[in-house]
C-alpha cells in the first residue's frame, strides 16, 4: 500500500515537472519571437545614447514589453491549442508519444496566461511607463534606483486610485459584495476588477472586429497584384517614378543651396524613402505572372468573403441556440476532459475551421483597431517607434488577445468552454448581455460587409472603365449604363 502511494506521488511529481518544462519552452520561444518583433519596430536612437542611465532604463522597459507581448501571443493561441489538442487525442487515444498532452497541461496553461495577463496589465506595463518617464525625487541621488523608487510610488498611488474607483462602482451596483470586499480582497474584489477588464476587452473587440472584417478586403488587396482590369500598374509606376525624381531633385537642391532653411529635411527624407519603397514594390508587382495576377487576387477575395460569411452565420446560429438551449451560454469548467468528444459537430474538419476562424477574427480585430481614427496614432513603424508607443501597443494587444477566448465562446465560434479563471467573470451568466452582444456583432458585421462589398465593386468598376477621370461637376451616379458598357467594351478592345 505504501509502495503504491510512493508511485502515485512520483507520477504526480514527474507530470508536474514535465508540464513546467513544456510551459517554459513554449514561453521562451514566444519571448524570443516577441523580442525580434519589438526590435524590428523600436527606435534605435533611444537605446544607443551617450546617457548610460537612459539606455539601461529603456532596455528594462523593452524587456517588460517583450514579456507582455509574449503573453498576448500565448493568449491568442490558447483556444487553438486546446481545440487541436482535443482532436489529436481523439485521433491517437492510445499513443505513447501523446501522453504529455493532457487536460492538466491545458488547464495549467490557461491559468498561467490569466495570471500573467493581469500581472502585465495591472503592474508591469504601468511600471514600465512610469519607469521611463521618471527622473527620481527632488533632492535624491540620481541613478536607476532613484527612478525605480519613484516609479514604484507612482504605481502604488495608481493602484489605490483604481481600487477606490472599482470599490465605488461595486458599491453602487452590488452593495453586499462591496462590503465583503473590505474584508476579503482576494475573494470578492479582484475578481470584480478582472470582470471589468475582460468586459472592456470584449466590448473593444465588438467595435474593432466588424470594422476590421470590412477592412481586410482593402488591406489584402493592397498587398496583392490585382488583375489588369482593376489596376493599371504601369500608370501607377510612372507616377511614382516621377514623384521619386521630383523628391530627389528637391533633396539635392536643399543640400547644395541655402533653401534648406525652408525645407523640412527629415520629413522629406522619410517621404522619399516611402516613395522609393512603393516604386520597388510596384516593379515587383509588374513582374508578376499571369496566374498570380488573374487567379491569386480573386481567390483571396473569395476566401475572405467565405470566412466572413461563415462567422456571421455561426453567430446567427448561436443566437438561435441561446433562445432554445441553455447550454449555449458561455460558462467555465474545471476539467476540460480532452479526448472524449469533438467540440464540433463536423469532427476534425469543423475543429480546424474553428481554429482558422478564431485566428481570422484576431487578425481582423487588430486591423480594425489600427484602422480606427482613435488608435491610428499607435500604429508602429519599422525602426521609428518610440518606447511610449511600444508600451501602448503592447497594452492594447494584450487587452484584445486576453479577451479573445471569452469573445470566441460568447459569439459561438467554438463550444470549448472557458477554463480556470476565464470562466468566472460575473457578466458571463447574464443572458441579456450575451444575447445583445451576439445581435450587435451580427448586425455590425453584416452592415460593414454589405457596405464594403457594394462600395468596393462600384469603385473598382469606375476605375476600370476610366470614369474616375470625369469632372467633379459630373455625378457618377447619373452615368447611364450604356456609357459604362461602351467604355468597358472599348477598354477590352
Amino acid at each position: 500500500m505504501e509502495t503504491d502511494d510512493v508511485s502515485v506521488r512520483e507520477q504526480l511529481f514527474h507530470n508536474r515537472v514535465r508540464e513546467t518544462i513544456i510551459c517554459v519552452l513554449l514561453f521562451t520561444c514566444l519571448y524570443m519571437v516577441s523580442y525580434l518583433i519589438l526590435t524590428h519596430f523600436k527606435k534605435t536612437a533611444e537605446f544607443v545614447t551617450d546617457d548610460i542611465e537612459d539606455a539601461t532604463v529603456n532596455k528594462i522597459a523593452l524587456w517588460l514589453c517583450t514579456f507582455t507581448l509574449s503573453v498576448a501571443v500565448c493568449a491568442v493561441l490558447l483556444l487553438p491549442i486546446s481545440i487541436l489538442s482535443n482532436e489529436v487525442l481523439l485521433t491517437f487515444p492510445q499513443s505513447y508519444y501523446m501522453q504529455w498532452l493532457n487536460g492538466s497541461l491545458i488547464h495549467g496553461l490557461w491559468n498561467l496566461v490569466f495570471l500573467f495577463s493581469n500581472l502585465s496589465l495591472v503592474f508591469l506595463m504601468p511600471f514600465a511607463y512610469f519607469f521611463t518617464e521618471s527622473e527620481g525625487f527632488a533632492g535624491s541621488r540620481k541613478g536607476v534606483m532613484a527612478r525605480v523608487y519613484e516609479a514604484v510610488v507612482l504605481l502604488l498611488l495608481l493602484a489605490l486610485l483604481v481600487l477606490g474607483i472599482v470599490w465605488v462602482a461595486s458599491a453602487l451596483l452590488h452593495d453586499n459584495i462591496a462590503r465583503k470586499s473590505l474584508y476579503d480582497l482576494w475573494e470578492y474584489y479582484l475578481p470584480y476588477l478582472y470582470s471589468g477588464i475582460s468586459l472592456f476587452g470584449v466590448l473593444l473587440l465588438l467595435l474593432c472586429t466588424p470594422f476590421g472584417l470590412s477592412r481586410m478586403f482593402s488591406v489584402t488587396g493592397s498587398l496583392m497584384v490585382k488583375p489588369r482590369l482593376l489596376e493599371d500598374v504601369e500608370d501607377i509606376l510612372s507616377c511614382t517614378t516621377f514623384e521619386e525624381d521630383s523628391l530627389s531633385r528637391k533633396l539635392n537642391c536643399s543640400s547644395t543651396t541655402s533653401c534648406w532653411v525652408k525645407l523640412n529635411m527629415e520629413g522629406m527624407k522619410k517621404e522619399y524613402q516611402t516613395v522609393r519603397s512603393k516604386r520597388i514594390a510596384l516593379e515587383m508587382r509588374r513582374k508578376a505572372s499571369p496566374w498570380q495576377r488573374n487567379l491569386g487576387y480573386p481567390l483571396a477575395m473569395l476566401v475572405l468573403l467565405a470566412l466572413t460569411v461563415m462567422c456571421v452565420l455561426m453567430v446567427c446560429f448561436n443566437v438561435l441556440e441561446l433562445l432554445l438551449d441553455e447550454t449555449a451560454m458561455p460558462r467555465g469548467m474545471e476539467d476540460p476532459h480532452l479526448g472524449m468528444a469533438s467540440f464540433s459537430m463536423f469532427g476534425s474538419l469543423g475543429a480546424a475551421v474553428q481554429v482558422v476562424l478564431i485566428l481570422y477574427l484576431m487578425v481582423s480585430s487588430v486591423v480594425g483597431f489600427y484602422s480606427s481614427p482613435l488608435f491610428t496614432g499607435l500604429l508602429p513603424h519599422a525602426q521609428d517607434t518610440n518606447l511610449t508607443q511600444i508600451i501602448g501597443n503592447c497594452v492594447s494587444l494584450l487587452i484584445l488577445s486576453s479577451a479573445l477566448p471569452v469573445f470566441s465562446r460568447t459569439i459561438g465560434i467554438t463550444r470549448f468552454d472557458l477554463l480556470g479563471d476565464f470562466g468566472r467573470y460575473n457578466w458571463l451568466g447574464n443572458f441579456y448581455i450575451v444575447f445583445l452582444y451576439n445581435m450587435l456583432f451580427a448586425g455590425l458585421t453584416s452592415a460593414s460587409l454589405i457596405k464594403t462589398v457594394t462600395w468596393a465593386v462600384q469603385r473598382e468598376l469606375i476605375r476600370a472603365f476610366g470614369l474616375h477621370r470625369l469632372p467633379l461637376t459630373v455625378s457618377r451616379s447619373t452615368v447611364p449604363f450604356r456609357l459604362l458598357l461602351a467604355s468597358g467594351l472599348s477598354k477590352i478592345q
